[in-house]
């Protein structure tokens, strides 16, 4: 695993109080409710190839092109938005997260990298080459504790690049009850924190998975009202409720953890016709924002895109 473009990063140690506030709401940061008059539909340029949405504090959205890399920010408020961070040929931004000190951190997909891109500026601070194989894909990421987490949808290992100016990148393999799905399928993708925060709850092939992440020992996480979650892309998480976006079957589904996240039940399915295959969801205030992958639609630079809005 190598560094290039290094260049310090501002994250600065916030209080054990916050920090314990965060994992008990599942997110990092206070957020006001967004405005009646706010926009629920905003356009992204044509040919964008979107799948990774963040928002972090104050309302603005971060969205990943898969055609070139490039990170458009949308400010919820007007729809209206820009090219923060140029794209080049040959990359890709798939998931990504805001940190609470402007850094977004950036899975590259089949180029096997993570990114950190500085989110007020758009500048690129440093790339990580988190593996050597001849296929990854880098699909998603979580902010927790120290580390930024990546999962990897074509092996069985999460990549831990640290938060900050200290640490080291970590290959964690996934062990256990891991089922590892032939390359090529919906494997490893969206990622969250689990409620006390001790380790992280991972979909993998149409199944929940929790991870210790001292170990990499994975455990399945029984679900109840349906068999699995087909398509599983992005997660959200907000205390014990999990919200799975289930990305060529058009919906949301929403599942109530138990306290040791054993199981997971299902409680409702949020569905809209503006669904057209979402891959991942944002939160700010009592709205998701999912941006729309359209993968059953042609994907040239034609092709026009958005994100929408649905209550929580």
């Amino acid at each position: 695993m190598t560094r290039n473009h290094t260049r310090p990063s501002r994250r600065t140690v916030l209080g054990g109080a916050v920090a314990a506030l965060a994992v008990a709401a599942g997110t990092g940061t206070a957020q006001a409710a967004p405005g009646t008059d706010w926009p629920t539909e905003f356009p992204l340029p044509d040919g964008w190839l979107p799948e990774g949405i963040t928002i972090g504090s104050t309302p603005y959205a971060y969205m990943g092109s898969r055609a070139d890399g490039a990170i458009y920010r949308t400010d919820l408020r007007t729809g209206k938005g820009r090219v923060l961070h140029a794209g080049t040929a040959g990359l890709a931004s798939i998931g990504l997260r805001l940190d609470r000190d402007g850094l977004l951190y950036v899975a590259g997909g089949a180029g096997g990298t993570a990114r950190i891109v500085d989110a007020r500026t758009g500048e690129l601070l440093t790339t990580y080459q988190l593996t050597g194989d001849a296929a990854p894909f880098i699909n998603d990421v979580v902010l927790h504790e120290d580390h930024a987490w990546f999962t990897d949808s074509r092996a069985a290992v999460l990549h831990g690049v640290p938060r900050g100016r200290r640490g080291e990148v970590r290959a964690l393999p996934l062990t256990g009850e891991w089922v590892q799905a032939p390359a090529g399928t919906n494997s490893a993708n969206g990622l969250v924190a689990t409620p006390d925060g001790r380790g992280l709850i991972v979909v993998n092939a149409g199944q929940l998975y929790t991870v210790d992440l001292k170990t990499g020992h994975a455990v399945k996480v029984t679900l109840k009202g349906a068999p699995d979650v087909a398509g599983g892309d992005g997660l959200v998480r907000l205390g014990r409720t999990l919200y799975v976006v289930q990305n060529r079957l058009n919906k949301i589904t929403v599942w109530h953890l138990d306290r040791k996240v054993t199981t997971a039940t299902l409680t409702r399915t949020i569905t809209d016709p503006r669904f057209d295959v979402p891959t991942t969801a944002a939160r700010f205030g009592d709205r998701l924002y999912l941006v729309n992958a359209r993968f059953t639609s042609p994907q040239t630079p034609e092709t026009t895109f958005s994100a929408v809005a649905v209550s929580l």
